[in-house]
């Protein structure tokens, strides 16, 4: 049995789950989402919590297991407490600053970077810290990914963006090699 696919999913209070016609859909205090399934895995809700089930012992069914185990997980902790990455903005002269719908970032290049920012996101930036939340983990991730490869962290100054628990291996230069 898949390890991750037999932990049961705890279900917190005011978040409601339903499964009809290969649908999950999730609400909670921050939002609703919806993911469809596949039709070789079955939910049984409890009390308090969800487990999910195989028909079958296949490689894919098994591999479905506990990838829709995770995406309910993933889906009520959004629903109930959301998700946010941090990333943090290095260097002279770089900062950001959010108007209105756009992320406005100035990185080194000769013109300042507009990035829209996805709905159902919302991102606070102070200078040199942008912090994406939302209650799909995916977007959320995807967003700060997007970000993040426009001036990506160098190795010998450390300047570009990173996220705030990522380490940068730094290099030694020329001059400190001899």
């Amino acid at each position: 049995m898949s390890r991750i696919g037999k932990i049961p999913v705890k279900v917190p209070q005011g978040v409601k789950v339903d499964f009809i016609d290969g649908i999950i859909t999730v609400e909670g205090p921050k939002g609703k989402l919806t993911q469809k399934y596949h039709s070789c895995i079955s939910f049984e809700p409890q009390s308090e919590e969800i487990i999910v089930n195989r028909c079958d012992e296949q490689k894919q069914t098994k591999a479905f297991h506990g990838l829709y185990r995770n995406l309910l997980n993933n889906m009520v902790t959004g629903v109930s407490t959301g998700f946010s990455k941090t990333l943090v903005i290095t260097g002279v002269g770089y900062k950001a600053d959010v108007q209105g719908k756009l992320l406005v970032m100035s990185l080194g290049y000769s013109n300042d970077i507009y990035v829209g920012i996805p709905e159902g996101l919302s991102v606070a930036a102070d200078g040199s810290k942008v912090t994406v939340s939302g209650i799909d983990k995916q977007r959320v991730g995807e967003f700060a990914a997007q970000v993040r490869k426009l001036r990506k962290p160098e190795p010998y100054k450390g300047k570009g963006i990173r996220y705030e628990n990522e380490q940068i291996r730094r290099k030694v230069g020329k001059s400190g090699v001899k």
